[in-house]
């Protein structure tokens, strides 16, 4: 009789394209395990991934805005829920294994640092002469090395094709240079470059949705750039006159909608033309074959640059940003100073590595609630440490 697990394995190769990668064919774990008996080896690696604490670190990591500006706006927790459900819904139209997308998107931004980008901005400009600092690397890092749940090894040991997606994650704020240090340099599974896809349509939406609803930009404002107004119109035929949080709602809804549409379409027709016949063959290929129209990237390029110069560089945000810069700097400088002031599990590792990483290591678990409280306790002398 066939074990739950050979079953869904089976299901798997009957259902799931060919060129998609089966959990079955995965490469395996760099630490030997038994598999498990009713769940895939990328189901394995998804729960681990929830359940570690970087995971969980994520709801108080900054987004666009930082967590004590508002309830409502998205965190980084919030973000990677968002990616991992435009993830599966393209993995499963492009009959790709939403399993293995679910868990690169569920993982792709848990090395990154509190205070957003301008967080990871600061700490690379201060790790600069040890290496850099860049949010794939430690990612890879934290689920390698950094967290801690079996007295066997360390890391989370998950599966080859997790890890390769992490580290060569990329999009216009990820950049997998160095990706062939620690893997080959072909390039990654469908499923990795669907999350490529899936984050960027993730946070220009959202960002469009908290920039509406924080007062940075103005529905106004929108209805300048063609591709909202054509949205505009589109939602004017359905309902009619709407307006406040149901338009918004509405308009990123149709926005999301359009983008995801564009890229199954779009990725379904260079499919058709590479041609694949398995995974291999994708990594041989010179290009990625998740991709978006043409046209979408251009019309999207002209709502990317109306969110850069009027949200992204608001008076507000760029004062986020400098306040956030100033906390790391101050931070990384004190325990560089004296590592004494590190946590015990931190400062004992100085004695076999580079106090530089150590610091960074510490600073980038942090969330932005942590590392302000970590601020003011180094800081402020009436604060109680």
């Amino acid at each position: 009789m066939m074990s739950v697990i050979e079953d869904l394995e089976r299901v798997e190769e009957k259902t799931l394209a060919s060129y998609a990668v089966k959990s079955g064919k995965s490469r395996g774990r760099k630490y030997k395990e038994a598999k498990h008996p009713y769940r895939t080896e990328f189901q394995r690696d998804r729960e681990r991934i929830i359940h570690s604490t970087s995971f969980r670190r994520l709801e108080y990591k900054t987004q666009v805005f930082v967590n004590h500006e508002g309830d409502h706006y998205r965190t980084r927790l919030t973000h990677t829920i968002e990616v991992v459900q435009i993830a599966r819904g393209i993995a499963r139209a492009l009959r790709l294994n939403e399993d293995l997308a679910e868990a690169i998107a569920l993982a792709h931004d848990l090395g990154h640092t509190p205070f957003g980008h301008s967080g990871e901005a600061a700490l690379n400009r201060l790790m600069r002469h040890h290496g850099g600092f860049e949010h794939n690397r430690q990612g890879l890092r934290v689920v390698e090395f950094l967290e801690r749940r079996n007295p066997d090894f360390p890391g989370l040991n998950l599966t080859f094709e997790v890890r390769e997606g992490i580290l060569k994650h990329e999009t216009i704020y990820d950049n997998p240079l160095g990706a062939g240090e620690l893997f080959t340099p072909e390039k990654p599974t469908l499923e990795c470059q669907i999350v490529n896809v899936a984050d960027e349509i993730a946070y220009t939406c959202h960002d469009v949705d908290d920039g509406l609803s924080s007062g940075f930009i103005t529905v106004e404002s929108l209805l300048e750039i063609e591709l909202w107004r054509q949205l505009d119109e589109q939602l004017a035929k359905q309902f009619g006159k709407l307006d406040g949080s149901v338009y918004r709602y509405q308009m990123v809804k149709l926005l999301v909608n359009m983008m995801v549409t564009d890229a199954i379409d779009a990725s379904r027709q260079a499919l058709e033309k590479a041609a694949p016949k398995n995974p291999d063959d994708i990594r041989q290929l010179p290009e990625n074959l998740i991709c978006r129209s043409v046209d979408m990237i251009a019309r999207e390029s002209i709502l990317k640059q109306f969110m850069f110069d009027n949200m992204y560089r608001h008076y507000r945000l760029i004062r986020m940003a400098e306040k956030a810069e100033r906390i790391i700097n101050s931070l990384f400088n004190a325990y560089i100073e004296n590592p004494d002031q590190l946590p015990p599990q931190f400062n004992a590792r100085i004695k076999d590595e580079d106090v530089y990483v150590v610091v960074a290591d510490y600073i980038a678990g942090m969330t932005d609630r942590f590392a302000g409280q970590e601020f003011k306790k180094l800081t402020d002398p009436f604060e109680l440490v």
